[in-house]
């Protein structure tokens, strides 16, 4: 049996249940978990910089939100439809919002953008943000996908 024989029949299973439409509610429900660890683990990177900033609340409240809207999409084609979408579009925003952010924190680090190797990696972090950005992402994609139909 080759590697690629599971991998085959992986892409297939995957691809099958985006035709059917199943796979729209796994999405919406992994963005309501991703959602919950990543308000936790932005809480506890802002409040080790001691939340100097009132903006760097604004992913922690984003966390639940995005929970609720991913439950309540998974749950519900018409939450899938209205909620998660606003959800995942603020979450995106907030996200690309603090990439920008952080990118201001590192040019503001002593030396800079000079010393980029140091202050990126003592600084905000850069990617973490885009974090958030994708799981807001993948509600924006399960707002968007086919919802599997009653009885299949």
């Amino acid at each position: 049996m080759a590697i690629t024989d599971p991998l085959r029949r992986g892409a297939g299973l995957v691809l099958r249940n985006v035709r059917t439409g199943r796979f729209q509610r796994s999405l919406a429900l992994a963005t309501g978990v991703g959602s919950v660890i990543t308000a936790a683990e932005i809480y506890l990177e802002h409040d080790r910089a001691g939340f100097g900033n009132r903006v760097m609340w604004w992913p922690v409240w984003l966390g639940p939100v995005g929970a609720v809207a991913g439950v309540a999409g998974a749950l519900s084609p018409r939450a899938a439809r209205t909620l998660l979408p606003v959800a995942s579009a603020s979450i995106v925003a907030n996200g690309l919002q603090g990439t920008w952010l952080h990118v201001r924190g590192i040019a503001e680090k002593p030396g800079g953008w000079e010393m980029a190797r140091y202050n990126v990696e003592m600084g905000p972090p850069l990617f973490a943000p885009l974090l958030m950005s994708f799981v807001g992402g993948m509600g924006l994609v399960a707002a968007v996908l086919r919802r599997e139909s009653p009885g299949a």
